[in-house]
């Protein structure tokens, strides 16, 4: 009886695939349990799908079902639009369309969002209306919800995240088998946890959108995906991994946000040797982890599913409740979509970036090869802090693995070419960056 007397809020949802079938299905087995927390009911009128005859994971009644996308955003009746059918030309028309009209709009789109979100949260503004975007960062784990509320108070020291479930499952099995890269990318096609066409996981593009969504919450300033230095991890070998080891490291895709003593904020998604003992390093297979210092609470860890169908879905209906209750205000939302609190703020170049670095070489093994290669270094004045040299390795070159310390990029970059050019130097180097989380 009582919830036959709460207020309706209609939904409508844009995909009806993996996620937006999770949306549904969640809704559907925990309405009850959502409207008595809320105190409003959640009710789905439509699902705009591409083929009405398609066979779906989740039974959605026929009656639900449109491909007319326009229609359902101009209906009156349609309180919150849920966008979920990934790219950016197309969800960038709907969600403007659904902003314009002054409907509420959650989407789990990070790409959408990390090259026009700028426009998109304007847009809300001058609307009146709100934009939830839970989902596009970290799946399950609610990162947004952390950064905009529950870190409020709090300046940002550093946060670093495993944002990318694919590349994070490719390197623990790489890790755990000695397996390659390539081997490994298979199995995970056919496993479903890689895409067909897999470079926006594996070199680096899927984990930068979420980078910038989560620096340009945790700083203040809009951070463009185009001055987010990315690297994926396709040139990663068991070789590295294996020397990773011995040196006490794991290796892991890593998104590096930090303010610089030198003002700008360093931002950076590459393959990172992080430390064994770390409590990143545990983080294995397809789960997600951000770890976040505050200048007040300290250091935080969040860690988690962060994709498939169900986690996704937890982060939509999240932010389907957050609608809900931003539509029972007398005077709008809570919180707006992004604020903008900081002037004149700047990505550090990376060129600049200081860094530790793993610099793997195969050389020829002859009398005076270590003098030249440390000779460079040294005149880049660049410190060696560990160097290994494996025995039993065949053919013409071996490999030579050094741990540098401290460095400029640009300078790391300037020595390693200059090194590269030497006869005893066979074939491409490897550099990886190493963060230590010294603070």
């Amino acid at each position: 009886m009582l919830l036959a007397l709460m207020r309706q809020i209609n939904v409508a949802i844009i995909g009806g695939g993996t996620v937006g079938g999770g949306v549904y299905k969640a809704l559907r087995q925990n309405g009850r349990l959502l409207a008595s927390r809320l105190g409003v009911q959640l009710s789905v009128t439509r699902v705009v799908v591409r083929d009405l005859r398609k066979s779906r994971a989740v039974s959605i009644p026929k009656g639900k079902l449109t491909t007319d996308w326009k229609s359902v955003v101009e209906d009156e009746r349609n309180h919150i639009i849920v966008e979920l059918v990934g790219g950016v030309t197309l969800a960038r028309q709907m969600v403007r369309k659904a902003l314009r009209a002054g409907k509420l709009v959650v989407t789990a789109n990070k790409a959408l969002l990390s090259e026009h979100g700028e426009e998109l949260f304007e847009l809300a503004r001058k609307h009146h209306t709100n934009l939830y975007y839970e989902a596009s960062v970290a799946g399950g784990i609610p990162i947004i919800k952390v950064l905009r509320e529950g870190l409020v108070g709090n300046r940002i020291n550093y946060l670093y995240g495993i944002l990318n479930g694919t590349c994070n499952y490719i390197l623990t099995r790489m890790e755990k088998e000695g397996s390659d890269f390539q081997g490994v990318l298979e199995d995970a096609q056919h496993l479903g946890y890689a895409e067909a066409e897999p470079s926006l996981d594996v070199d680096g593009f899927d984990a930068m959108h979420k980078a910038g969504l989560l620096g340009s919450l945790a700083h203040g300033f809009w951070i463009p995906p185009d001055q987010i230095h990315v690297e994926g991890i396709r040139k990663i070998t068991p070789l590295d991994i294996q020397f990773a080891n011995q040196l006490g490291y794991t290796i892991k895709l890593l998104a590096t946000i930090r303010p610089t003593p030198k003002k700008g904020v360093q931002i950076s998604v590459c393959p990172t040797l992080i430390p064994l003992q770390h409590v990143l390093a545990g983080v294995r297979d397809v789960f997600n982890a951000v770890y976040i210092g505050g200048d007040v609470v300290g250091e935080t860890l969040y860690y988690g599913r962060g994709a498939g169908q169900d986690a996704t879905a937890s982060a939509v209906v999240s932010d389907l409740a957050d609608a809900a209750l931003d539509l029972q205000q007398a005077h709008g939302s809570r919180l707006p979509a992004f604020v903008s609190h900081v002037e004149n703020g700047s990505v550090f170049p990376w060129s600049e970036t200081i860094a530790p670095f793993y610099l793997r070489l195969h050389v020829v093994d002859r009398p005076g090869t270590m003098a030249r290669i440390t000779a460079i270094l040294a005149e880049a004045r660049i410190g060696i802090s560990s160097i290994i040299q494996p025995e039993g390795h065949e053919g013409d070159a071996v490999p030579l693995i050094l741990m540098v310390h401290d460095a400029q990029i640009q300078a790391m970059q300037q020595a390693v070419k200059r090194i590269c050019r030497l006869k005893v130097v066979h074939g491409a180097p490897q550099v990886i960056r190493v963060e230590n989380f010294e603070f």
